[in-house]
């Protein structure tokens, strides 16, 4: 497993990071409930697999419901091992307000000793924010307690998790966050603009969405009607896909590993067939220049439109 190191933090990640969203709760197309999730002992099976394998970097939050407690319970003899980033609780309120200043405090302190003792450690080496809108970027608060968290040495590095360009600048512009967590993939590619600000300014960049939830798999076929010009572009794909690419999955991954500025990718594993499929995609031969050029062009003309939350509400994605 090729490693990268995490922008200006010194931590060092395997190219491949472990989503951990699915092995905690019902996560992607086709899982509905419990009955469609790995067991605990599976589930542990499973992140020791990937350790076996050669990944380093885990990520985590405390909203992904029983998946901080299985990491830690199969991390505990294995913590020297593997590189852990989780995210705290959300900040803002029932009202979509922030709290003041101390109210901010105590939620993200109690939020990280929870993460903490689920984990099963002392430390987290990446400790993010969970999506940290432009209003929560603009917060004054906010980095004196993130700043003091790594003073204490209970994290090791901060971050934030964005969805927009805008959010994205705005964190790497204010010189404060060590990392930042983006969706970026085939379909959407509007965040490589600020992939080479992101390395002058030191800040690592770990990528999410890589397979847009699924659908560059196998599983991006037969989709919703209002899902059918989604589907079509997709399809467009398919002409790249070929030796040594052999799928479309392997495409998506090392499309967005032919980007020098990216530490890392996430991708949600949920199966021991999956972890082997996303190996095989990161440890085998770079994508091409030409063929990471052709992809490029094949952009989603209204990316704006891939709101997968949104998705989600609408039942599109069952």
């Amino acid at each position: 497993m090729r490693k990268r190191v995490l922008g200006a933090t010194g931590i060092t990640v395997s190219e491949l990071a472990f989503g951990g969203v699915e092995i905690g709760l019902p996560y992607g197309i086709g899982v509905k409930g419990a009955e469609d999730m790995l067991s605990e002992p599976e589930a542990i099976h499973l992140l020791h697999a990937a350790t076996d394998s050669g990944v380093t970097f885990f990520d985590t939050a405390r909203l992904y419901g029983a998946s901080e407690t299985i990491m830690g319970k199969a991390f505990r003899d294995r913590r020297s091992q593997v590189v852990i980033g989780t995210k705290c609780r959300h900040l803002r309120d029932g009202n979509g307000e922030l709290p003041d200043g101390d109210m901010l405090k105590k939620i993200i302190k109690t939020s990280l000793l929870e993460s903490l003792t689920a984990l099963q450690t002392d430390y987290v080496d990446v400790f993010m924010l969970h999506q940290a809108d432009l209003g929560i970027l603009a917060n004054e608060d906010l980095p004196r307690i993130f700043a003091d968290l790594k003073a204490q040495g209970a994290i090791r590095s901060t971050g934030v998790s964005t969805y927009s360009v805008e959010e994205t600048q705005k964190a790497i512009e204010s010189g404060v966050w060590d990392v930042i967590q983006l969706p970026f993939n085939l379909m959407d590619q509007r965040q490589a603009a600020l992939f080479a600000q992101a390395r002058e300014k030191g800040v690592g960049i770990v990528i999410r969405s890589v397979l847009l939830k699924g659908l560059l798999t196998s599983k991006g076929q037969q989709l919703h009607p209002a899902l059918v010009d989604v589907e079509n572009h997709i399809r467009r794909f398919d002409e790249l896909v070929q030796e040594p690419v052999p799928d479309l999955s392997t495409l998506a991954i090392r499309f967005a590993l032919a980007f020098p500025e990216v530490s890392s990718i996430l991708v949600g594993i949920d199966k021991l067939a999956y972890l082997h499929q996303a190996l095989a995609a990161v440890n085998g031969p770079e994508l091409s220049t030409e063929t990471a050029d052709q992809a490029k062009k094949l952009a989603y003309p209204n990316p704006a439109f891939l709101d997968l939350p949104h998705w989600d509400r609408m039942g599109w994605l069952t």
